[in-house]
């Protein structure tokens, strides 16, 4: 192989781009550390050295970048499957090559960057993570601006996921927007076909409780949501997106017997339920019942079906818990859910989970059938509804009734 050419010069104040010769050869010399032989881990410090000097000149010709490129697949390929390449790559590149590449305008390098950091990354290496969360929240705004990168993806499931501790510090320190993106990943992993492992229970049962802890402190957040003028408020929409996953995480049998009985989520749930359905009977409030698809378009917005999801996670959380079922009805919460099926556009499948809801809350609960069967003899009650539910009332002498049919609908 032909010795290697100087680095790119100034002259007159103008950087020379690198050659086609350069090019080549450094694209050689990357193929040749694809093999095992091949490698000689006295290259790396040079190769950090020279992508660092790519980054800091700062310059948009095709064939620096190029250039830049390579160095970083030469890293990658030295580093792959081979733990002594990957220390030494650690070593020399964190934490400035990360710093610098994984916020950088080209794709291809925040990809490769990505790739590089994926494959060097390991439980010891993430504890130093801790210490320098600007590299792993540059991973989740990667994963921001370019989706479609699987890189930035893995490494926050396949490494951030697996320690709470990265997590929870991350959160602390993140923008609602990033916020946000952590939870729809989160919502993802939990909603995923494959079941969570069994040494994934503990750690998503530490971001169950991450995550309940946030939603109680400051549920009463969405409230800013009132009107169409503060629809974008990014503090409101991690709220929303925070129910998201508490309903899926009470969804979860490895998880819902710790939500359970977390303390004053189901109060909060029941709470939040009725200040949204009293927002809700303002025509003008972003809770308003919508029952028709106005003229000038959809009426989606960023609370849509955000009642149906609070309906929901009580409803899990009632699920086979008689503690649970007799809260709510010692905060009366069973008229609110009732008076909540209502049709709405804005709450799709509202009916459905007020059903379900119902369901879960009289399940072994004489109490609360008793409460229903006074509230549909006095009027307070949608028979039909209670059809849907599975029940009706039957009058015996004196005494009310709520029995079960047997043509029961499934929600």
């Amino acid at each position: 192989m032909a010795a290697p050419r100087p680095l790119p010069v100034r002259l007159s104040g103008v950087i020379m781009p690198a050659s086609i010769q350069d090019l080549e050869a450094l694209r050689a010399l990357t193929a040749l550390f694809k093999e095992q032989r091949n490698r000689n881990l006295d290259t790396i410090g040079v190769a950090v050295d020279l992508i660092l000097l790519f980054r800091e000149l700062r310059v948009e010709q095709e064939s620096l970048l190029t250039a830049f490129r390579c160095g970083l697949q030469f890293l990658g390929n030295i580093a792959s499957r081979n733990e002594d390449s990957q220390s030494v790559v650690w070593l020399h590149a964190f934490p400035e090559l990360f710093l610098s590449c994984l916020n950088h305008p080209d794709k291809k390098i925040v990809a490769y960057s990505s790739m590089i950091l994926f494959t060097c990354l390991n439980s010891s290496r993430i504890k130093e993570l801790e210490e320098n969360l600007n590299i792993a929240i540059n991973v989740l705004e990667a994963h921001q601006k370019h989706p479609e990168s699987e890189w930035p993806f893995l490494i926050i499931t396949d490494h951030f996921l697996k320690s709470p501790e990265l997590v929870q510090a991350m959160y602390a320190k993140m923008s609602n927007q990033e916020r946000v993106t952590l939870l729809d990943i989160m919502i993802a992993k939990v909603m995923a076909e494959e079941p969570l492992a069994r040494d994934e229970v503990p750690v998503f049962l530490s971001y169950a409780q991450l995550f309940a802890s946030t939603f109680v402190d400051q549920c009463k957040i969405v409230l800013k949501l009132t009107s169409e003028q503060h629809a974008d408020d990014e503090e409101a929409l991690v709220i929303i997106r925070l129910l998201d996953v508490l309903c899926e995480m009470t969804a979860n049998s490895d998880l819902l017997g710790y939500l359970q009985v977390y303390p004053a989520l189901l109060e909060r749930g029941v709470d939040l339920l009725r200040l949204v359905h009293v927002s809700g009977l303002d025509s003008t409030s972003i809770f308003s019942t919508c029952g028709y698809i106005k003229a000038e378009g959809n009426v989606s917005n960023v609370a849509e079906g955000f009642k149906s999801h609070l309906i929901r996670l009580i409803g899990n959380m009632c699920y086979k818990n008689k503690d649970n079922q007799d809260k709510v009805n010692e905060l009366d919460g069973i008229p609110l859910i009732l008076d909540s099926c209502r049709p709405d556009d804005r709450n799709p499948f509202l009916t459905q989970w007020v059903v379900y809801a119902i369901r879960n809350l009289t399940e072994d609960n004489s109490q609360n059938q008793d409460l229903i069967a006074k509230m549909e003899e006095q009027g307070l009650a949608d028979t039909s509804l209670l059809k849907k539910v599975g029940f009706e009332v039957e009058k015996r002498g004196d005494k009310l009734i709520l029995k079960s049919t047997s043509d029961t609908a499934q929600p």
